[in-house]
């Protein structure tokens, strides 16, 4: 079965559970889910351009990216009116909404030039992974992650829970590469 689905998305079994994979297929269908974008260059809060569409030429921070659907939402950019009908708690009424964008609709600013780039990563000397800008009229320089990457939805837990691993015996010794000690008899 795994040939029959194609390469790209035999390597993204590596990546995610099977159960993930074929629910996606089921639903998208497998031509359809060959053309997601794997490794996204463009992160939820970058400073991007719209090169194509009835905004081209505005600049916009991401407010949401939808990788489902290879799509981005620029906040106050691509704007369509949205019939909403009267319900119980909600006003209805005509709105402003953002409607998405496609992910090839938009380049990331190059924080030098101020131009729309493409977006490439290199290794530093010290061997930290960054993204750089390129392509014609790119400076070439370090394109840094948004800081509202930085903020978690959910915080980490400070309190120990029922399910977690006491501290002492993680940090117990129960094998010594020297000796041989703590090996299990097979």
């Amino acid at each position: 079965m795994l040939k029959s689905i194609g390469k790209s998305l035999a390597l993204d079994i590596q990546n995610t559970n099977e159960e993930t994979l074929f629910y996606r297929l089921f639903e998208m269908g497998w031509k359809a889910a060959q053309k997601l974008i794997h490794h996204w260059k463009i992160l939820r809060g970058d400073n991007v351009m719209i090169i194509r569409g009835k905004d081209k030429g505005e600049t916009g921070i991401i407010k949401r990216v939808i990788r489902t659907q290879n799509r981005v939402i620029v906040e106050g950019k691509n704007l369509v009116k949205k019939h909403i009908k009267q319900g119980q708690g909600h006003e209805g009424g005509i709105f402003s909404v953002e409607a998405p964008l496609h992910v090839s609709n938009v380049q990331v600013l190059d924080p030098v030039t101020g131009k729309p780039s493409k977006v490439g990563y290199r290794y530093l000397e010290d061997g930290t992974k960054v993204r750089v800008s390129r392509g014609i009229g790119a400076s070439g320089s370090i394109v840094p992650r948004p800081d509202i990457l930085k903020i978690r939805t959910t915080p980490r837990p400070t309190v120990v829970g029922p399910k977690d691993t006491p501290l002492d015996l993680v940090s117990e010794k129960t094998y010594d590469a020297k000796t041989g000690m703590g090996m299990p008899d097979l």
